[in-house]
């Protein structure tokens, strides 16, 4: 018996999702097999070809005081009003105390990385988004 894969093609090009679906679902049970094998591979595929796309850079960053050691507190201060222009003392002292907090938002890439390396140097924990 010869294969007509022009009528299949046709016939599964006019049937509905869920005559396909229960169509899969017959073949499954006859062959005792599962479909979703190939599924898996075909995202995994798919997910492989996005990674490979091009990543825009990222060209502003946030500088977030993670911590700070009670005995850098005063250093760390200090590094926060540098860093912050315009800052007081009272509101650097409750974003030192309040951490887990941005010292800076949208920052670009030269200035994230000052603010970043001047709060090290003063002792605090510092991540940069």
């Amino acid at each position: 018996m010869a294969l007509d894969k022009a009528n299949i093609v046709e016939q599964l090009s006019n049937a509905t999702v869920i005559e396909i679906a229960d169509l899969v679902k017959e073949l499954e049970a006859k062959w005792g097999v599962t479909a979703a094998a190939p599924v898996a591979v075909a995202a995994a595929a798919g997910a492989a070809a996005g990674a490979a796309a091009p990543v825009e850079a990222k060209d502003t960053f946030d500088v977030i005081l993670v911590s700070v050691p009670a005995e850098k507190k005063i250093a760390a201060i200090k590094a926060v009003r540098e860093v912050k222009a315009g800052l007081g003392l009272a509101e650097a002292k409750a974003l030192v105390e309040g951490a887990p907090k941005p010292v800076l938002e949208g920052a670009n890439k030269a200035d994230s990385d000052a603010a970043k390396k001047k709060l090290e140097e003063a002792g605090a924990k510092v991540e940069v988004k």
